[in-house]
């Protein structure tokens, strides 16, 4: 057994000590009269009480309530508040030193004891004293009540234990009056105890506390007594050094044993609160265990020069805190992490029985028990370590005792059927084993630094001497070990005796490999090293909480767990809070939103966490920009953390589509330049400085009209009119010098007249501000007599009273002409490659390269695949119509066939035009630039082959849908590529003359011109063949046609977002019927002996989105091949579901398809039960893989085809796609584009 410290202060002497019920907080009384409230967790003083005068001896947090009561040798109880951290009231009554208080489980009670020989009961709601428990004669060291019943347990230094029966308190404070005890009962009660006496009556005689038992046994005075938590025990312990266990019955108690040990008073003793065991501390320095059953010691924890006064344990966690001479230290005994392997999504683990059992992730399941290792682990001593060998199917456990740590070899049943005893179990002393192949297993001795390779006869095959001094060895890989040493961890390989790598890592505990077995993480108390698999350091990161445990997700995240938080940590070190914990776990296996963890106890919790931060993150940092946008799309990630996450690695554009915040938007959109946006934000915050702010930016990127707007909302006329004078606007500047006429502002009227050289204007202005000599020199300066006369009438002047400058005859007399104005559009900028996420914004999502967007080499890519209803709409909603043709009634029923309305497409003639058109089809005058304007103007890959660019058509397909398979579209492409053009003859011996072929027939603008693409026209036709090729049981011709029809959208362009939109769903429609009929064409192949297979895939072909009339076909079949193979329950459900399609009042196919429906429904119905077990729950959610013809549950990892949408499970990404034939599954994509 073990004591880990978790917890330690120093201070004066620690008298007594309390856990707070829910929260890491620990309150210590010391002898120096402070109270101190720590967080146990943090190691962190939350807080300091003063009021008591003298050493504070007891202390107790309410169960409930925030509130702690404490007494001390003041003789005063104080009742604090945790909320405003101050003493609500003070109980006072005792007339010597208070030893203990305690609050009441339930009631609002306070019992205090004291060295004036009395336990007093105080009610802290009305703070009052309801009793007064009399009869020790000596000081009263400890007195509490019991955790469920009415009795109180007291010790005192008169060598006695007494325990009072307060039931009458109870009726008597918590009842009506009506409810008190009648004669008999209080005979009943006083005749129970020997010294009725003692209790103490009220007014009507009633005894409302009464000595139930009085205990003597020990010889000199006890210090401590405590209850049991659930059975009829006490312990006590006193200056006599033993500790004695006490039996209560109804009408007696007794001593059971007594502990020997201690060599000095025992100060404090109590039961554990849920193991079969007993604390005590005391004078002699020592924190002894004992074990209940057998009353014997268990181990001893030694303090060199402090003796321990108390002791205190939490009521749910494993954790004690004790009282001594220094302060107080908090531990727990034993580790409670459980061991446990992990395999694929089988988790092997040891529960609080020790019995091994198993947890399957992928069913969310937990086994029976494999084996009972009762009789082989070790007495007090959790094993603590397993290592799993899943081709010999055994485990490797290992336990750390005093008398030494050992391991054992354990084989695993091949059957579960219960906790049995294990057989054949292989033992050996070594302080770590793991298993480094499969046959082979290294032991670790730490004393001799050795490293023993032994076979599973535990044969020593090779001893080698670990290169330097190490502490632990762990799992490095096959051959390979992990040697962790104070201050590094180093990979070395046991079969070269050669170190392959090492990094600096101090104190790792536990190591973690990722899922592909790429990168590991190495955990310490405090920090975690993330390193690739050759121990090249990747990040790191630290935490001030311990670290308790780490899994890897399935995208190369790291989720870690501290004491109180789940979190994660992404390769490059950027981390995150996931949930916050109530409890302590221990991380296993990450499957999707699901983290599978081991609780304390040995149980395996399920803990649902939302993934999108990290996963959002992760894909920034990879430059997944596809996947980003969908995340922004899709999911709903808010928070200041994200938006400085963003801004922090430079993508401002994108944290602007999270923020509803004005201000923090207005300060994004300037970041990245949106002025609009910050326009916006501006009008809504309308405050000066960010008017001002947003002149500025506007102003510097030339965007005129904003800077005036801003200017004239803030009435800055100064600037208004620079900004008309800079930019040639003279008409404004007229206006200008108006306002300034009409504000009275003259300076401005003047210098608007000087900006205009309106000489005019500035005369008037001067004259009527009194300066008439300026307005004559003016007047007289450009050349205007008449208007200078008239200002020497006004001042009774001549010309010859004034003296004047000459002036030079060149002075101008007209306003000078405006070269350029620039003020009819924004000042041009240098143009600059949008970001990915502003041409997503912009939809040009796929005129960027993603070359740069690698996946990671290490990690899967979620795709961005193309969103399609996996519903035809009403434009592929047609009316189904009777047509028995010939060979129809190849499905088993008479035919139907699935008439389909025309297309609603605006079909033409590509050859013709309108009589009225003066330009062809083509212009002879673009004949030799036309296909690189298609190329240029387009982001549409038909328009590129059209154009002849195949090469840039290719990668437009790659980056839209993943297309990596060029071939099945070859036809398609030149056919599309003959189409856009035609050729004039000409003159004997010249070439012909190119006519571009366009479908912006009105177009003359070069940058709008577009080729023709046919093919839409002709998908109706295509759809209608392939509904009938399904009716005439020809699958193989159905496929092709509606592959055909995927092959041509692929390779098509079209003339608005309508048509774009319903060859997408188109896709949808195509992709579920290609998936049906592989499936049927799948099951046609098996042979008579793959009954279960045949069953299955008949079930899966009904799980297809197919029109309703041909829903009839896979329900049919699997009616049928149910019923054939005796699978009942199975026919009648399809059966069941043939029959919801029609009533049978339709053509003679329905008819007959109902009643042999409903035959067989009566049949299987007598006898509901399904001979072979399969693969299929028809009350489940689940996809068909089109690989494997397997299902895919909620939950499961799949990938997707980028341009059909459909799942598949992870192992096929990188495959084609068996849709499509031309796609890559699991490819980033940014979708199709058929429209621009």
């Amino acid at each position: 057994m073990q004591m880990l410290t978790k917890f330690e202060s120093k201070s004066s002497r620690a008298k007594g000590v309390a856990f707070h019920p829910k929260r890491p907080w620990i309150l210590v009384s010391l002898h120096s009269s402070t109270i101190q409230l720590w967080d146990y967790r943090m190691g962190t003083l939350i807080d300091r009480f003063e009021d008591h005068d003298g050493p504070v001896r007891g202390v107790d947090f309410h169960k409930t309530q925030p509130l702690f009561v404490s007494g001390g040798d003041d003789y005063n109880i104080k009742v604090w508040s945790l909320q405003t951290r101050k003493c609500l009231f003070t109980l006072t009554g005792h007339l010597d030193y208070i030893r203990t208080v305690f609050f009441h489980e339930e009631l609002p009670w306070i019992i205090s004891a004291s060295d004036d020989q009395t336990i007093r009961i105080w009610n802290w709601q009305n703070r009052q004293e309801i009793a007064c428990l009399t009869g020790h004669n000596h000081y009263i060291m400890c007195a509490q009540f019991h955790p469920k019943e009415d009795l109180v347990v007291s010790a005192s230094l008169d060598q006695t234990v007494r325990v009072w029966d307060i039931a009458g308190l109870r009726k008597k404070h918590s009842a009506p009056s009506m409810n008190a005890y009648s004669f008999e009962d209080q005979l009943a009660r006083a005749n129970s105890v020997n010294a009725a006496s003692n209790g103490q009556p009220d007014i009507f005689g009633n005894t409302d506390a009464v000595v139930k038992y009085v205990l003597e046994g020990h010889d000199r005075g006890v210090n401590w007594a405590s209850f049991h938590p659930t059975l009829p025990l006490i312990v006590s312990g006193g200056d006599d050094r033993v500790l004695k266990v006490w039996r209560m019955s109804e009408t007696k108690a007794w001593e059971l044993d007594t502990c020997r040990g201690h060599l000095n008073n025992i100060l404090c003793c109590l039961f554990h609160p849920y193991q079969d065991m007993i604390i005590s501390v005391g004078e002699d320095k020592t924190i002894r265990t004992w074990d209940l059953n057998k009353r014997t010691p268990i181990h001893q924890f030694k303090r060199e020069s402090d003796r321990f006064w108390n002791i205190a344990a939490h009521n749910s966690l494993n954790l004690f805190a004790a009282c001594h001479d220094s302060g107080v230290m908090v531990f727990k005994l034993e580790r409670e992490r459980p061991a446990s392997a992990v395999y694929q999504n089988s988790l092997f683990f040891i529960n609080n029985e020790n019995q091994v059992k198993y947890f399957d992730a992928s069913t969310e399941k937990a086994s029976l028990p494999l084996l009972s290792l009762k009789k082989i682990a070790p007495a007090w001593e959790p094993f603590r370590d397993m290592s799993y060998n899943p081709a010999e199917r055994c485990i490797l456990l290992t336990t750390k005792s005093e008398s030494g740590n050992n391991y054992q070899l354990v084989q695993l049943p091949k059957d579960v059927s219960g906790a049995i005893e294990p057989t054949g179990v292989v033992k050996g002393a070594g302080d770590q084993a793991i298993f480094v192949a499969r046959n082979r297993f290294v032991v670790f001795t730490k004393s001799e630094q050795t490293l023993d390779i032994k076979d599973l006869a535990n044969s020593t095959t090779k001893t080698i001497k670990t290169p330097f001094a190490i502490r632990d060895i762990a799992y490095g890989g096959p051959g390979l070990i992990l040697l962790l040493s104070s201050s590094s961890v180093a990979l070395y390989d046991v079969q070269q005796k050669k170190l392959l790598g090492t990094v600096a890592a101090a104190g790792v505990k536990y190591v973690v490999w990722s899922t592909d077995n790429q990168y590991l993480a190495l955990l310490s108390k405090h920090a975690i090293t993330i390193a690739n698999k050759s121990l090249e350091l990747v990040s790191s990161l630290h935490e001030t909480i311990r670290i308790k445990s780490a899994a890897w997700d399935d995208t190369g995240v790291l989720l870690y767990s501290t004491l109180n938080h789940m979190k994660f940590s992404l390769l490059n070190g950027d981390t995150g809070i996931i949930k916050t914990l109530d409890n302590t776990v221990y991380l296993s296996k990450v499957k999707g939103n699901k983290v599978f963890c081991l609780a304390r106890g040995g149980k395996v919790e399920a803990i649902t966490i939302d993934p999108t931060e990290y996963r959002f993150k992760r894909a920034l940092v990879n430059k997944n920009f596809q996947e980003v946008l969908r995340i922004i799309t899709n999911s709903n990630l808010v928070g200041q953390s994200i938006i400085s996450y963003l801004q922090q690695k430079g993508y401002p554009e994108v944290a602007l589509q999270f923020v509803q915040n004005a201000e923090i938007k207005f300060e994004l959109a300037l970041e990245c330049g949106n002025l609009p946006v910050a326009l916006e934000q501006a009008k809504t915050i309308d405050k000066k400085p960010y008017w001002t702010r947003l002149a500025t930016e506007a102003l510097s990127q030339g965007n005129l009209e904003i800077v005036e707007l801003v200017y004239q909302k803030q009435h800055h006329f100064d600037k208004l009119s620079f900004l008309y004078l800079i930019s040639g606007n003279q008409d404004k500047l007229a206006k200008m010098s108006q306002i300034a006429q009409h504000r009275g502002d003259y300076a401005s009227w003047v210098q608007n007249s000087i900006y205009a050289n309106d000489v005019q204007s500035r005369i008037l202005a001067l004259r009527e501000t009194g300066m008439s000599a300026l307005a004559y020199t003016a007047a007289q300066s450009y050349g205007l007599t008449d208007i200078a006369q008239e200002i020497l009438d006004e001042c009774g002047l001549t010309a010859d009273q004034i003296n004047i400058p000459a002036v030079d005859d060149r002075a101008p007399t007209s306003s000078p002409h405006v070269t350029v104005e620039t003020f009819k559009s924004n000042w041009p900028l240098r143009s600059a490659a949008l970001s990915f996420f502003e041409q997503a914004i912009v939809g040009q999502l796929e005129n960027t390269s993603l070359d740069d967007a690698k996946p990671n080499l290490y990690t899967n890519t979620t795709d961005a695949a193309v969103a399609t209803n996996n519903n035809a709409d009403a434009f592929f909603e047609d009316e189904l119509e009777d047509e028995e043709a010939a060979g129809a009634g190849g499905w088993g029923f008479d035919d139907e066939d699935l008439g389909i309305d025309d297309l609603d497409i605006d079909t033409h003639d590509s050859n013709t035009q309108e009589a009225g058109d003066s330009h062809p089809t083509g212009s002879l005058m673009s004949a030799v630039s036309e296909v690189d304007l298609w190329i240029r103007n387009s982001p549409v890959a038909a328009d590129h082959v059209a154009a002849g660019s195949f090469e840039t058509a290719a990668q437009l397909l790659n980056r839209q849908v993943g297309v990596v398979n060029l071939a099945p579209l070859k036809v398609r492409m030149f056919q599309v590529y003959k189409a856009s053009k035609a050729y004039l003859p000409t003159a004997e011996g010249f070439s012909s003359l190119p006519v571009f072929i366009r479908r912006t027939v009105e177009e003359t603008d070069g940058s709008l011109l577009l080729p023709l693409v046919p093919g839409y026209e002709s998908l109706s036709g295509k759809l209608q063949l392939a509904y009938k090729k399904i009716w005439a049981n020809e699958p193989e011709a159905a496929i092709d046609l509606f592959r055909e029809i995927i092959h041509t959208i692929l390779v098509l362009a079209v003339s608005s977002q309508e048509d774009a939109d319903e060859c997408l769903r188109l896709i949808d429609i195509c992709k579920e019927y290609i998936l049906a009929f592989s499936i049927e064409l799948e099951r046609r192949k098996l042979g008579p002996e793959e009954t279960k297979r045949n069953l299955e895939l008949a079930a899966y072909f009904t799980r297809m989105n197919l029109q309703p009339a041909h829903m009839a076909i896979p329900y049919h079949v699997a009616m049928i091949q149910s019923f054939k193979n005796k699978n009942f329950s199975s026919a009648s459900y399809f059966a069941t579901k043939l029959l919801d399609l029609g009533a049978g009042t339709g053509s003679r196919a329905e008819q007959a398809r109902t009643e042999q429906a409903r035959k067989i429904k009566a049949k299987s119905d007598s006898a509901p039960l399904d001979a072979i077990d399969i693969d299929f729950d028809p009350f489940t959610e689940f996809d068909v893989c089109p690989a494997s013809f397997t299902p895919i549950y909620p939950g499961e990892s799949f990938d997707k085809d980028p341009l059909t949408g459909a799942k598949y499970h992870s192992k096929f990404k990188g495959k084609f796609c068996k849709i499509t034939t031309v796609t890559m599954v699991g490819a980033p994509a940014s979708g199709l584009r058929l429209y621009i």
